[in-house]
Order: C-alpha cells, then structure tokens, then sequence
C-alpha cells in the first residue's frame, strides 16, 4: 500500500490598507509562525517590523501590540498584503510553494478600491516572481512603479540588517 503524505493548504490574510495608500508591500505567503499568529512577519527573527520602526521614526513599533503596528502603516500610508491567497505548502520557506497550487489575490478589485497605489514593493524574490507571473499578466494597462526589496526573512542572512533597510528606505522615499 502506498500512502501519499498530504501536504497542507495555506491561506494568507486579509491585506493591511486605508482608502489613502499609497505604497503596497506583498510578502509571497505567510510563514508558520505568521500563521499560526495570525498576524502578518510574527516570526521573532524576521526583521520586516524593526525594518518599518526605523523607516517610520518609531523606535518602539516593532515591540508594540499587533493592532497598534498596523495602525502605524495605515496611518503612514503603507499597505501590506501578500501575493498569493492559497497555496499548498510544508514548512514555512517561499521554495517549499507548490507553483501549480498557486491562487493569486485579487489584485484588480485591491487597484479599484485604492488608486492611489503607485509603488509596489516586493519582500523578496518569490513575492516578485509569483506577481510578475500570476498576477500582471491580469492587469491592464498597468503603470504602477514595482521595486524587489531584499527579504525581511531570517531564511535571508545574507545581508545584514543594515544593508536590507537602506535597501527598504525606498519604501518611504517621495512618489
């Protein structure tokens, strides 16, 4: 008898937004400890919230409560959301994705409710390379400005702290 080992289906969150955002940051899927959290970078190691504390002169952000860390975003008009809505996925690492599972979230319903969104920012390479692939080929006519940004993600030590925030500084630099 052979037994096929299941692998689980994920689904990402609803994004973080305001009517007056004007950057998006798409994450590929989140990670088991975001998951299980069921909050956005929970990870103790990922570096996205510390990344946003200096970007947005808020020294405590990272260590505040979840829902205080996203009114910080929304209030700076930063939305986060993530490429994909559901994928099937072991583990928490972006190359464990099944890229035949892949459903996109609705990016044309997300670009009608806020067309102020100029500026998309990847959190990494998968995040970049699942929209360029499932998700622009949908939008037509698109003019919105897109940017990689290295990985807030341990799994990406690549480069130290210092080097992906003066990467990330864009994130907050003028339209």
């Amino acid at each position: 008898m052979i037994y096929l080992r299941r692998v689980p289906q994920v689904e990402s969150f609803a994004p973080i937004e305001n009517r007056s955002a004007r950057v998006l940051v798409l994450g590929s899927m989140p990670g088991r400890a975001s998951l299980d959290a069921q909050q956005y970078y929970a990870h103790p190691r990922n570096a996205f919230w510390k990344i946003m504390a200096a970007l947005l002169r808020q020294p405590g952000l990272a260590s505040l409560p979840y829902p205080r860390r996203i009114a910080t975003l929304r209030k700076s008009d930063i939305a986060l959301w993530d490429v994909l809505g559901s994928c099937t996925r072991e583990g928490s690492l972006d190359s464990d994705i099944d890229d035949s599972s892949i459903v996109p979230n609705d990016f044309a319903g997300f670009f009608r409710r806020h067309p102020h969104v100029r500026r998309v920012f990847f959190n990494g390479a998968k995040a970049e390379q699942a929209y360029r692939r499932f998700v622009l080929p949908n939008l037509e006519g698109d003019t919105r400005g897109y940017l990689r940004l290295p990985s807030t993600s341990p799994a990406h030590a690549s480069l130290s702290f210092d080097a992906k925030l003066e990467a990330w500084r864009v994130v907050v630099e003028g339209d």
